[in-house]
């Protein structure tokens, strides 16, 4: 297993530290909940830094990277959620379209193929951490920052899909 692999595991990992922290009752939860955020934030980046710099781009990466975005951003959202942060039918949205990636994501790499990110999805996923960090420290008003990131995420699946359809619908193994 390969440095950036490690990065994305160690992403992975902090997806329930986050939570444990983010509910927990010490002085300062919120900031070791966003300070833990911040890490994996950064990890995502270095992860493809170093996995783009180095050659180390595995087809392993590619499924794990997508997958530990995922499970941050739908369990940070339902923490937020579940403390009256963001309304419920954010987290509706971002829980199934979310699933619904993850699910083409594995029946895609089943069938050896990988749909690659595009920058609209990349862009989405920059505003989610910082308008899920602002809201983190209570900040009420980077709620309209989420809806940006959640308008551009639903931008960004669609092209996912076009691109499905014009690249793969003839193909007769997919």
């Amino acid at each position: 297993m390969n440095t950036a692999n490690k990065l994305t595991i160690l992403r992975i990992i902090f997806v329930p530290v986050f939570i444990y922290v983010f509910f927990s009752p010490f002085s300062y939860a919120s900031i070791m909940a966003l300070t833990i955020y911040i890490l994996a934030g950064i990890t995502d980046f270095l992860d493809g830094f170093i996995a783009r710099k180095y050659n180390m781009q595995t087809k392993l990466g590619t499924v794990l990277d997508p997958l530990a975005d995922k499970l941050m951003i739908i369990f940070v959202i339902l923490s937020l959620t579940i403390k009256n942060l963001v309304p419920v039918w954010v987290l509706a949205i971002v829980l199934s379209k979310e699933t619904l990636m993850i699910i083409l994501g594995i029946l895609l790499y089943n069938k050896n193929y990988i749909i690659p990110s595009n920058m609209i999805g990349k862009v989405s996923t920059t505003i989610f951490y910082v308008s899920i960090c602002l809201l983190i420290l209570s900040a009420k008003w980077a709620i309209w920052f989420l809806y940006i990131a959640l308008f551009l995420s639903f931008f960004s699946f669609v092209t996912y899909f076009l691109f499905y359809n014009k690249n793969l619908k003839n193909k007769k193994d997919l």
